[in-house]
């Protein structure tokens, strides 16, 4: 068993597994930036002092963690977080812990495992003890999902939603916690074979097939919705200054007459 947290933004891992933008990690990829953007489609600041974050992929943090620590750090005076996952596809597991990492105070959370069918080896996979910038702690995050957030994006939701630190709000998500391979049949035909399944040490099991619950059943288009609703509440029930809580009111007045609660 072999345990392994997310990889520190400064490491590079030449060559290394995670499913990341493109063979190889190291510094002269991040100097030549990635098209994508590693997943992080969009960041945001919201009236009401609410944070928004827009995640299409998960790159490997070799070559992602600059541009990550970057987006938390637009976000880390916010009130409330929204991620939304609902085009996120996938992608690496050193990913989803390095972004989960900034959500608990430090390197003793254990999100999830991987068994290998091939070698019989398990790694874990735990939070940082260390993070570039600062942790979004004490604050309420909700994630935003339909029928396309896959792989891992489920594992992103699977692992907060278990340990209780985010809210899921949108469509059950597809189902898909084993990694595969493609394997060829012939020079025009291949099939795709799991090789190993993901274990989350809470729930003792996972999302396969099953999909990921969410905890507010809405369709995908009404997430963003409930969600940004569910976070001025949130902000107008603690104590902010006077502007911050006229623009959340405002919002929230501004959002449809069924989410405002």
């Amino acid at each position: 068993m072999r345990r392994e947290p997310a990889e520190p933004a400064d490491r590079q891992e030449p060559g290394g597994p995670g499913p990341g933008p493109g063979p190889g990690h190291g510094p002269g990829r991040r100097e030549r930036g990635h098209p994508g953007n590693y997943g992080i489609q969009r960041v945001e600041r919201l009236e009401g002092n609410v944070g928004y974050l827009d995640l299409r992929g998960v790159a490997h943090p070799a070559d992602a963690g600059p541009a990550i620590a970057a987006a938390m750090e637009l976000v880390a005076g916010t009130y409330a977080l929204i991620i939304d996952l609902r085009r996120n596809h996938g992608g690496s597991p050193h990913g989803v812990a390095f972004w989960c990492s900034y959500l608990f105070p430090g390197g003793d959370t254990h999100l999830t495992d991987i068994f290998h069918a091939d070698t019989g080896e398990t790694t874990q996979f735990w939070t940082l003890a260390y993070v570039p910038g600062a942790r979004y702690l004490d604050r309420p995050v909700y994630l935003l999902t339909s029928h396309e957030t896959f792989s891992g994006g489920e594992d992103f939701c699977y692992s907060l939603q278990a340990q209780g630190r985010a809210q899921v709000i949108g469509e059950a998500i597809g189902g898909g916690a084993h990694p595969t391979r493609m394997v060829p049949l012939s020079s025009t035909l291949a099939i795709g074979v799991p090789f190993a399944r993901s274990i989350n040490p809470v729930t003792g099991t996972n999302w396969q097939g099953t999909g990921v619950m969410p905890d507010v059943a809405v369709p995908a288009g009404q997430a963003y919705d409930v969600a940004y609703a569910k976070a001025l509440r949130h902000v107008l029930s603690i104590t902010v200054p006077p502007p911050i809580a006229d623009e959340a009111r405002d919002a929230l007045a501004a959002r449809p007459a069924a989410e405002r609660g």
